[in-house]
């Protein structure tokens, strides 16, 4: 194998330069260590630790070691390269003698013999040997090069310096310059190094998303599916239902319409006989027969007339209304149905707004005041004096009363123009002192923060800087505890999506509020 072939081989792919310390993952790549550890700190909790060059996923954050055998190689490679770059020959000598001087004035690098019978004069500068005797010299007045001007960005002689072009400006000697900006490069290379791994782990994050989606809309249409099926199911029996009490009410108006009907025939048919009494007497020509049965005639006349008072009385002939469909109570049966399918619906599948939202004073720290009721907290300069309890914060924090372990639900607040301020959800049994306390800092807590114009989300001592500018000065806090996503939205004509954390929630979460520097947010819910 060729030297640059083997170059090749004990580069690391990060840094492109030959290995420091080389270290072997479990894939079998190698990397230096500092660039692997650097490339390991970007990558987010969320996403599992990954090759950079193979991308194989780890599920627990590897275990470097050295890989001593690598590490001998590359040293003992480089000690020959440097040997190999090093050397500089006689340029009098016939076989290759080891230079130890090179005459600026005559070009020529010289051994210890011919050293000893080269011109002492002054303008015969010796310097130590070098290859680069045309790079080295100053092409205006042929002197070794030891200064470097950062204005002008120039390497120079002894003579440049004393010249007008560079009177006055900061030079320094050439190897200083050279290591200091060494030195910026390298750092730049750090940050260059760094944001590529926060590119990739982003691109891998994104990535992981897209490669999740067919799992999560397989996982939605069938609850969509199912939701269907119940709603149909629900409906049926629902229209079932109403049927039913038509049918039952259809007999009750038909049974008391028949029953009407009989007692109206019945009555016609008794007025019809005494009709028919009164046309005989009254179809007698002898008076003495017609006046002989004449009070046994009005003796029926009376009875009728009686009966007919009777039946005004009873409203049984005239105002006497038939019974009919209650139509008001298929109505409400029907609204009543429909609204319970609903609400089962929306318990089942809609987002609820998690209305009712109050702050517990018992867990707002004394620099945050809480309103009468009990919606909006607002930074205070003044130490409001609440007694110390278990419960209370430290400093700028107050939790919601109710917390949630289930279901899907959001709440919206509306913020202050000034200050800043974090808006989250947090278990409980977060700390309520020191610096761990704070939301985000730990891995009980998550918060969206704004700050001086800039948003940024912060969970377990990682903060993520967000490339939206804020907008607007109401957000939206969305929780699908099950599915195990909480998120972060604007809300101005349409809701902006800001970012989302995927967890495993163990514990019920509570509505946090921080503020600080005369900030306020109200809840909203």
């Amino acid at each position: 194998m060729s030297s640059v072939d083997l170059k090749d081989e004990l580069t690391c792919p990060i840094c492109l330069q030959l290995y420091t310390d080389p270290i072997t993952l479990q894939c079998g790549h190698n990397f230096c260590q500092k660039c692997i550890e650097a490339a390991l700190d970007t990558q987010e909790p969320s996403v599992s630790n990954s090759c950079p060059q193979c991308r194989a996923k780890f599920h627990t954050r590897p275990v470097l070691k050295r890989n001593t055998t690598l590490c001998n190689i590359a040293e003992h490679f480089l000690s020959q390269e440097e040997q190999e770059e090093c050397k500089v020959f006689c340029t009098c000598c016939d076989n290759p003698v080891v230079a130890l001087k090179t005459c600026l004035f005559c070009k020529v690098s010289l051994c210890e013999l011919h050293l000893e019978g080269h011109s002492k004069s002054p303008e015969h500068t010796l310097i130590q040997p070098t290859n680069s005797l045309k790079s080295g010299t100053c092409s205006v007045h042929k002197k070794v090069l030891v200064y470097y001007c950062t204005e002008d960005a120039e390497c120079l002689c002894v003579s440049c310096c004393l010249g007008e072009k560079h009177r006055g400006h900061n030079v320094g000697l050439l190897n200083e310059a050279f290591k200091q900006e060494k030195e910026k490069l390298r750092i730049i290379r750090e940050h260059i190094v760094k944001e590529r791994g926060e590119l990739e782990t982003r691109v891998q994050y994104l990535q992981d998303h897209v490669n999740r989606l067919p799992r999560k809309v397989a996982g939605v249409m069938e609850r969509v599916s199912t939701h269907f099926r119940n709603l149909t199911m629900k409906q049926d029996a629902l229209k079932n239902q109403v049927l039913k009490e038509l049918t039952k009410q259809k007999g009750r108006v038909s049974l008391s319409v028949s029953k009407l009907i009989q007692q109206l025939k019945s009555k016609k048919d008794n007025l019809a006989s005494k009709i028919s009494t009164i046309d005989e007497r009254c179809q007698l020509m002898d008076p003495l027969l017609f006046l002989r049965a004449d009070r046994e005639v009005f003796a029926e006349a009376a009875d009728a007339q009686d009966f007919a008072h009777v039946v005004d009385n009873d409203r049984n002939l005239k105002t006497i209304e038939a019974d009919d469909l209650a139509e008001d109570v298929i109505s409400q049966i029907l609204i009543s149905g429909i609204l319970n399918i609903m609400s089962g619906l929306q318990k089942g599948y809609y987002v609820q707004e998690a209305s009712g939202i109050s702050l517990d004073v018992n867990t707002a720290s004394n620099n945050v005041d809480i309103s009468d009721d009990l919606k909006t907290a607002s930074w205070n300069s003044v130490n409001l004096g609440r007694p110390e309890t278990p419960d209370r914060f430290e400093k700028s924090i107050v939790l919601g009363v109710e917390g949630f372990s289930d279901g899907r639900l959001y709440w919206d607040v509306e913020v202050s123009k000034e200050g800043g301020w974090r808006v989250g959800m947090t278990y409980a049994s977060i700390g309520r002192k020191g610096l761990y306390s704070f939301i985000g800092n730990n891995s009980k807590s998550w918060g969206l923060r704004r700050f001086e114009n800039r948003y940024s989300v912060r969970h377990d001592q990682k903060e993520i800087s967000l490339a939206y500018p804020p907008t607007c000065y109401k957000v939206r806090i969305y929780l699908d505890y099950t599915a195990g996503q909480l998120s972060f939205y604007e809300l101005e004509d349409s809701m902006r999506h800001l970012y989302t954390y995927n967890a495993t929630f163990t514990e019920a979460l509570y509505p946090v509020i921080v503020v600080w520097s005369n900030a306020w947010v109200r809840v909203l819910s």
